[in-house]
């Protein structure tokens, strides 16, 4: 069999009319109200479609939504587990995932009054195994972030590359963002007297990220040398044509140095957010202070970063205390 032949065949289109009833609503408001980005809204399509082959597969969709119960739900997570009636089968996180996505689904749709309850209530899903966050050393860091300005000395890129993705690198390790709220950023965003950026996160909410002083050093070469025309609406992290950087970019962008600090290949810009913490903390920063820096919700989010400071605390402990 070729391998063109063993592999899976494409989940069908799901029909015009299902889309404009019900998902293209929903898409604009995660778009527009709650500002969701292009990555999450694809998420959540994906979710959707997933979940209406499901439907459609029991014979189940031509019920409507109001006649699905728990018990209907419960059945979705045993045998989206199992990959039955020709879907792929979902890993737990993954399931995880379908199902907050079809939460907001349906409490959307709830307030809009076209459904009159949410049938994912009280429906238990398997539990997830923790993962610790990925995260660079110091010393790891440091050999990332040099990375162009050895390429740059050995005349492998030009120097707006080199000075460009710096700046994208020192950003995301400096001020702690995410991939999607460093592209989105602008040069009005950020006050360079005090180096601290306002950078708009998650869910619509505001908050101001510290950079630290060797980004807001790079930041200023960067601008002063190659976007001297930028103006406060002008995007920070750029094309050599001054369009904005993609996500995209980004990530493969920060491959290239990867490899050249000899570090694996999939980490992903995110694990830079995840350094960002787990040094602080390392560092003696307090948890509730993190947790605003990252621009989390819940505390507990923040949480899983403390595995990295445990053995700092041991140390302290062995050091400091008589009964050690």
């Amino acid at each position: 069999m070729s391998s063109n032949a063993s592999k899976a065949a494409p989940p069908a289109p799901l029909p015009d009319a299902v889309i404009a009833a019900w998902w293209t609503p929903f898409a604009d408001f995660l778009a527009k109200e709650r500002r969701y980005s292009a990555y999450t809204v694809r998420n959540y399509r994906q979710a959707f479609g997933d979940f209406y082959r499901w439907l459609k597969a029991r014979g189940a969709w031509e019920r409507g939504f109001d006649a699905l119960t728990p018990r209907d739900l419960r059945d979705w997570v045993i045998e989206r587990q199992r990959g039955l009636d020709g879907l792929p089968r979902l890993d737990r996180r993954t399931l995880h995932n379908h199902a907050s996505a079809l939460r907001a689904f349906f409490k959307h749709w709830a307030r809009q009054g076209r459904v009159r309850h949410n049938p994912l209530t009280g429906v238990p899903l398997p539990k997830l195994e923790k993962r610790l966050p990925q995260f660079l050393t110091e010393d790891q860091m440091k050999a990332l972030l040099t990375g162009p300005q050895r390429l740059l000395d050995n005349q492998g890129i030009d120097a707006f590359t080199a000075w460009r993705d710096r700046l994208v690198m020192e950003l995301l390790y400096g001020g702690g963002l995410r991939v999607s709220e460093l592209v989105n950023l602008n040069h009005g965003d950020i006050d360079p007297a005090t180096g601290v950026a306002r950078v708009l996160g998650k869910g619509r909410k505001e908050r101001l990220c510290p950079l630290g002083t060797v980004a807001a050093a790079v930041l200023k070469k960067f601008r002063d040398e190659f976007a001297r025309e930028a103006g406060p609406r002008s995007p920070v992290v750029i094309n050599p044509d001054k369009t904005r950087m993609t996500v995209r970019a980004v990530q493969l962008m920060l491959k290239r140095y990867l490899a050249l600090a000899d570090l694996p290949l999939d980490l992903t810009p995110h694990k830079l957010r995840h350094s960002y913490a787990t040094h602080l903390l390392n560092a003696g920063a307090d948890l509730r202070l993190v947790q605003e820096l990252l621009g989390h919700a819940s505390l507990s989010t923040t949480q899983i970063y403390t595995h990295v400071s445990v053995a700092r605390l041991k140390d302290i402990y062995n050091k400091a205390h008589p009964r050690a």
